[in-house]
């Protein structure tokens, strides 16, 4: 079997059917009164990802609390985000736990993002085979290359928007790191830094696919129109930050002496069935007996 490695964004997951099904309090609680609902989708999601790519190696990974080293550079960097709902809280650790028991490599490292984890692994292991990554983070476009599918959540556990590198080239007529320049000017309200004021995301493209990249935009200021060239002039340094801030780090310190073998993976369902039924997912359980092979 040819080697494949699938990288989940293990947040990502989580949140996303954490908001699935509590805005119907459907908070699964556990015999403790600890819910499970977050938990439960994660499952799901992971397996059902698992059916349709069939990796021999797995990875999560997961965000290691909120400060960053790109807080260090913009001290606003995801500040305004509130905090997560207290019913999620406790099913943070307690995932962590459980995918590890059903035998899962978690990674996360302090000072870094998931994202910088995911960006590392790419970097490090599409070398030598295919790469996919189920996130629901459009940041990680940046990270494709000719043996990596990114694959963005869009519905239920098994729609997505499936990119590989040709494929992001052809929508936006781009290299997948020119996305970075692109964030740049037309910043990230979800990440709290605003870009220049003015230029969203259809001028930030534009200007990207005539200049190639923030410095060459710079160095062509001139050919802009004025008031394009009185909107870059007035958040230049902010600019040249702002970049800083889009781009996924990809030299994150892992332990990698043996990580390929950490990751290997084999799925025995009645492991998983006992694992989901001794942490009471009993709706994981029951999607699993039918849906995974």
């Amino acid at each position: 079997m040819t080697d494949k490695l699938l990288i989940i964004d293990g947040m990502a997951l989580l949140f996303r059917h954490f908001y699935a099904t509590s805005f119907r309090n459907q908070f699964m609680r556990n015999s403790e009164g600890i819910p499970t609902n977050a938990i439960q989708g994660f499952v799901r999601h992971v397996y059902t990802a698992m059916n349709d790519i069939q990796p021999t190696h797995v990875a999560i990974c997961w965000d290691m609390g909120q400060a960053t080293f790109r807080n260090d550079m913009f001290n606003a960097y995801k500040q305004h985000r509130p905090e997560p709902p207290e019913e999620l809280i406790p099913q943070f650790d307690d995932v962590k736990e459980i995918a590890a028991e059903l035998g899962f490599l978690n990674l996360g490292v302090k000072n870094y993002e998931a994202d910088d984890v995911i960006g590392t692994l790419v970097k490090q292991f599409s070398e030598e085979m295919p790469v996919y990554v189920v996130t629901g983070d459009r940041d990680i476009l940046q990270c494709l290359n000719e043996n990596t599918e990114i694959w963005l959540t869009k519905k239920g556990f098994s729609t997505y928007n499936r990119y590989t590198e040709s494929q992001f080239e052809k929508e936006y007529g781009l290299h997948p790191e020119q996305l970075i320049d692109v964030k740049a000017f037309m910043g990230d309200s979800a990440d709290g830094y605003p870009g220049v004021k003015g230029i969203g995301e259809k001028t930030a493209i534009k200007l990207v696919q005539q200049h190639g990249s923030v410095e060459e935009v710079v160095a062509h200021l001139d050919e802009l129109t004025p008031a394009q060239q009185k909107k870059i002039q007035a958040d230049y340094d902010n600019l040249i930050l702002f970049k800083q801030l889009a781009r996924i780090y990809t030299e994150v310190p892992l332990e990698t002496d043996n990580l390929k073998e950490q990751m290997a993976y084999q799925a025995e369902l009645s492991h998983i069935l006992s694992v989901c039924n001794e942490k009471e997912l009993y709706v994981s359980a029951k999607y699993l007996v039918t849906h995974y092979k």
